[in-house]
């Protein structure tokens, strides 16, 4: 007679058992609605986040206010300025650090001594150091959009023409000024070679303003840090109410030490100019004076001043036919432009940057040239 024991049946493994995670903690499932809520909510915040920042933001800039050194990497404020001084029908003056005056005061830029010799203060300082033509260009075109009929003072500083790595061509990779406003991918920038995620990245931000805008807050009022590191730092503290704080004030004393360019130590140069036909910088000044007249906006360029005495004779010859082949441009597309002569050696800190009395000089130039007197009078 067999025993149980001896045939044992088979014992059944433990399942573990069954989880449904519709009530995990580690789970949130929506439904269609709750997505439809949660986008509203998420495009909400993109939209009225930078708009309520705007409103809280103690920005009240003075006559001769130009873009701190320190937030020159911060677009949208220069945007935002860019809007409040064509909504007071001020000729607006845009350029790279030449207009923004890196060997004067507020009060001894080209913007103030234009104002002081047209009588009124209704020349606005839009200059940005470092502002290349490749990264103006970009500057316009993703974060000035408030630039609209108003009349625009457009530098032309050829410089940035001098050698392949003025005008971006070196095949040599380096770091130059405001990457993130240069094309991400076509054209080819040669010396550019951040990884295409980066690029990615970039282009997007530019598109929306919410990043600008955070941005802003980030290098203005957040020491730099990103909102989630600084919500660490200051876990009791509303970012929004940062805003409230002055913002970093302009410098009101020359970025560098105003002397001439021959007291510097600075001798004669012989640039290897690049071909203006193929030049990227040229390209995209260009591109600067097409989008602003697309936005009806009454376009006035200057071509220099460029310390032409610094130059050697070679190189001079070929900065000469340049400033002709420009000139036609120009005549070509019916832009009004001036073209002043160098001013006297004395006035230049360097090759196109001008001391207070160069300035001066140069606005009492502009005033004698008829094309900029039909441009800046006021309707």
């Amino acid at each position: 007679m067999a025993h149980d024991h001896e045939n044992p049946q088979p014992q059944a493994k433990p399942t573990a058992p069954r989880i449904d995670l519709r009530f995990s903690s580690n789970a949130l499932l929506l439904s269609g609605r709750q997505w439809v809520i949660a986008g509203i909510i998420f495009v909400s915040v993109l939209v009225l986040a930078p708009r309520t920042g705007e409103r809280l933001e103690n920005f009240h800039p003075p006559e001769d206010y130009r873009i701190p050194y320190d937030l020159s990497n911060d677009y949208w404020l220069f945007g935002r300025y860019a809007r409040q001084a064509a909504s007071h029908d001020r000729t607006l003056v845009v350029g790279d650090s030449v207009v923004w005056g890196q060997y004067v005061k507020p009060g001894e830029t080209l913007s103030h001594c234009l104002g002081e010799r047209g009588g009124e203060k209704r020349f606005a300082n839009l200059g940005l150091d470092g502002a290349h033509p490749v990264a103006l260009a970009g500057l316009l075109r993703y974060y000035a959009e408030g630039i609209t009929r108003s009349r625009v003072l457009l530098h032309c500083n050829l410089l940035w023409t001098a050698s392949k790595k003025h005008d971006l061509r070196s095949e040599k990779e380096f770091r130059f000024n405001h990457p993130t406003l240069a094309p991400q991918f076509v054209p080819s920038i040669p010396c550019y070679t951040e990884p295409y995620s980066r690029r990615l990245g970039f282009a997007v931000e530019r598109q929306v303003p919410f990043f600008g805008w955070a941005n802003h807050l980030r290098v203005a009022y957040l020491a730099g840090m990103d909102l989630p590191t600084w919500t660490m730092e200051h876990p009791a503290e509303n970012p929004l109410t940062a805003t409230r704080q002055p913002l970093v004030p302009a410098e009101e004393q020359p970025l560098h030490e105003p002397i001439s360019w021959t007291a510097r130590g600075i001798t004669k140069q012989d640039f290897e100019w690049v071909d203006l036909e193929t030049s990227l910088q040229w390209q995209f000044f260009r591109q600067s004076v097409e989008i602003l007249r697309a936005r009806n906006n009454k376009v006035f360029a200057l071509l220099g001043p460029f310390n032409e005495h610094m130059l050697s004779d070679e190189s001079l010859n070929t900065y000469a036919a340049r400033k002709q082949m420009v000139e036609k441009w120009l005549r070509r597309e019916e832009i009004p432009y001036a073209a002043p002569a160098a001013l006297p050696s004395d006035l230049y800190a360097d090759a196109s940057h001008p001391l207070a009395e160069g300035y001066r000089l140069l606005a009492r130039q502009l005033f004698e040239n008829d094309a900029f007197t039909s441009f800046a009078a006021r309707p």
